[in-house]
């Protein structure tokens, strides 16, 4: 039985997430806001799980004071964590709640892996760091510098063409010199020096755009292979072909975020999430996100590459490849993969595919996010798995689907954003939409293992091995629903609204008087009102100034109605005025605010350090260096999360073959055939 006493969207997900799963634990998910106090409701619950979501955690210094989604991404380094936004302009927040969203999928995971009687203490704070920001700590402290020292409009992105509206981006180098090509401007592929810094070309590009229609550009960004994708929102999402092939809204909302099928035939067994055994066949962040979860909960989780193609985030440490072992120093690689096992195979040789399959033989779950053709080349289609390993728990993570007309389409994070709606929400208004450039592939992430406990449980009951198809387009419609729905329902498109929402007014950035540590570089504040109570708080702390007295604004219609005036005073004021003293002046008197932080200064913040959410990990090349753990603390069980550093390329390999019954000799052979390695291939030309 799941009782939900959370009064919030990201309460009801987890809830919804959980009954559609087939949980069928004792469960109450609570927030403060259901009149019952925590100690209250375990004493009436002992034997089930107890999910408390709250903004901070249930204990700590931060934990009753005031805030909204907005001043939680705020402090999590969210807004600027990936240059969102213009640079002579506020930064923007990722619209349409998508924190109350991933906070309900956290929640879920947390209630599904824990024991009767635990409590799940879920921060909506540490999500946000999580899945905001692509592990902004590790990478400084590994490499000594911020991952970005600023804002910039990445070129291309949401792109305004002859009829409407396109995503278009370059996630690889290759991928910018074919979108050279496809702009007609072959003569770009001929300076290096363009790739990842082409933002002076923006006026050709949207020149080049504006001349083609909508349908022109994703047909020629099909042909070069170009990420791309229509900006969908609530009214184009249902009528689009790609969705409606695959059946991906129902009743005028998001169907499932994932899809099962029974793989085989067997008899009930038990498997605790510690005995588990996961060939995890992923790279860059979604899929190593799902694997690296379970690895953090005690599962063992074998990470495959290879010396021609080690995982992508290895060569995201911006170093030059003169380096000495410029592949084991990326903070994002680390961040991701600890206490898993690297195994590198040449998958492109019958050798490699052959120990592959020995591998799987021996492992409960394989959870891999290729394109949709690679599975079958590798000669893992669903029938021979199950000849393998007929119990097993395969997990597949596709951009767009196994089916459909865009079942081939190459997807990044920020074209999965587009095609959902996630993109439409965030950015100034009357302006083209920004890609969040986060959340596509963190909340696929999540999505996937939830997906994945699910199954686990199926396979507990029934010993049946099971297939989940989780693409990554249909969770972020599932956290995009409020659109489709509200849409649906009632007829009404949801818009961006640059830093303003529907939840609170007064709602924005304001520029404070100092510049941050980095010297030099703007500081924002975040302000959010979303009651009237704290509008009296507000009006106090500012010292009843009389433009503040008006009695119109003392209901949210009225301070809606008058949010520019009332902007600018709080430009005024802030502006006066330190970000550490504006904070010291109004969170005390319970008005929502925060500093806007950059990424790596997350550490600062006292509520992480109550929590412990970031631990100290030992690296063989780097040293030491800061890595989060997870959103949730469970009782009892104190931790440490991370135990073992992120592999080193390879260096499991005789480990892991060793226990497959290779002898040293065939190891050896394997190495010398260039089937196994310990470097890239690339570092010793």
């Amino acid at each position: 039985m799941i009782l939900d006493l959370a009064s919030s969207i990201a309460g009801r997900y987890c809830t919804k997430l959980l009954t559609d799963g087939g949980y069928d634990g004792d469960a109450v998910i609570w927030s403060r806001e259901s009149g019952q106090t925590l100690a209250e409701v375990r004493e009436a619950h002992p034997d089930a799980v107890v999910t408390a979501i709250t903004p901070f955690g249930t204990e700590g210094p931060w934990a009753d004071r005031a805030c909204t989604e907005f001043t939680l991404q705020a402090w999590s380094g969210g807004i600027v964590g990936l240059g969102r936004g213009s640079p002579d302009r506020a930064p923007v927040f990722v619209g349409g709640q998508v924190g109350e969203w991933l906070t309900g999928v956290y929640a879920a995971i947390g209630t599904m892996v824990a024991q009767p009687g635990e409590l799940v203490d879920v921060s909506m704070l540490e999500v946000l760091a999580l899945c905001l920001t692509y592990y902004p700590v590790t990478y400084f402290d590994m490499v000594g510098r911020p991952m970005r020292k600023g804002r910039s409009m990445i070129t291309p992105a949401v792109e305004a063409t002859s009829d409407g509206l396109v995503g278009v981006g370059t996630g690889t180098g290759q991928q910018w010199l074919d979108f050279c090509v496809m702009v007609g401007h072959p003569e770009w592929t001929e300076d290096r020096k363009l790739i990842g810094n082409h933002g002076h070309l923006a006026p050709v590009i949207a020149e080049w755009m504006a001349a083609h229609t909508t349908a022109e550009v994703l047909e020629l960004a099909d042909t070069f292979r170009v990420p791309h994708a229509p900006i969908g929102n609530g009214e184009t999402i249902p009528k689009t072909d790609h969705f409606i092939a695959r059946g991906s809204i129902v009743d005028g909302a998001p169907g499932p975020p994932y899809r099962f099928t029974k793989l085989g035939d067997g008899t009930p067994g038990d498997l605790p999430l510690d005995g588990l055994r996961v060939l995890d066949l992923t790279a860059f962040w979604a899929g190593p996100l799902c694997t690296h979860i379970l690895a953090m909960l005690g599962a063992e989780v074998i990470h495959i590459e290879s010396t021609a193609r080690p995982d992508g985030t290895r060569m995201l440490a911006g170093l030059k490849f003169s380096v000495p072992d410029w592949w084991e120093q990326s903070g994002i690689f680390a961040g991701l993969n600890t206490n898993k096992k690297s195994v590198t195979l040449d998958l492109g040789t019958e050798r490699g595919k052959e120990v592959l399959r020995q591998l799987l033989a021996t492992c409960d779950v394989l959870v891999e996010n290729y394109t949709p053709r690679v599975l079958d080349q590798l000669g893992l289609d669903l029938e021979t798995v199950r000849t393998i390993r007929p119990d097993l728990v395969m997990v597949r993570m596709p951009g767009f689907g196994l089916d459909g007309p865009w079942r081939d389409k190459p997807a990044f994070a920020f074209v999965i954003e587009d095609a959902a709606g996630l993109t439409w929400m965030t950015g100034y208004p009357n302006e083209k939409p920004l890609s969040p450039y986060c959340v596509g592939d963190a909340n696929a992430g999540l999505h996937a293992l939830m997906g994945l406990l699910v199954a686990l449980e199926q396979r507990r009951r029934t010993g049946e091995g099971v297939f989940v198809e989780a693409a990554m387009v249909d969770a972020a419609l599932s956290i995009a629903a409020d659109q489709i729905t509200e849409y649906a329902t009632n007829g009404v498109l949801l818009e961006r609204d640059g830093n303003r929402g529907p939840l609170a007014a007064p709602q924005g950035l304001y520029l404070a008087a100092d510049a941050d540590d980095e010297g030099g570089r703007d500081t924002w504040v975040a302000i959010a009102v979303a009651t009237d109570e704290q509008w009296l708080a507000l009006r106090d702390a500012l010292g009843q100034p009389a433009w503040a007295t008006d009695a119109s604004l003392l209901t949210g219609e009225g301070r809606r109605a008058a949010h520019d005036e009332i902007d600018e005073h709080l430009s005024a004021w802030c502006a006066d005025r330190a970000a550490a003293e504006i904070v010291d002046c109004l969170w005390p008197a319970g008005v929502p605010v925060a500093k806007v932080m950059q990424p790596h200064e997350q550490p600062q913040l006292e509520q992480l350090q109550f929590r412990r959410f970031f631990e100290d990990v030992e690296h063989p090349v780097t040293g030491a260096a800061r890595h989060s753990t997870v959103p949730f603390r469970f009782s009892g069980r104190p931790g440490p999360f991370h135990v073992r550093h992120a592999p080193l390329l390879g260096e499991h390999n005789e480990e892991v073959l060793r226990g497959l019954g290779l002898s040293d000799a065939e190891i050896a052979a394997l190495e010398s055939q260039g089937v196994i390695g310990r470097a890239p291939a690339s570092a010793s030309r």
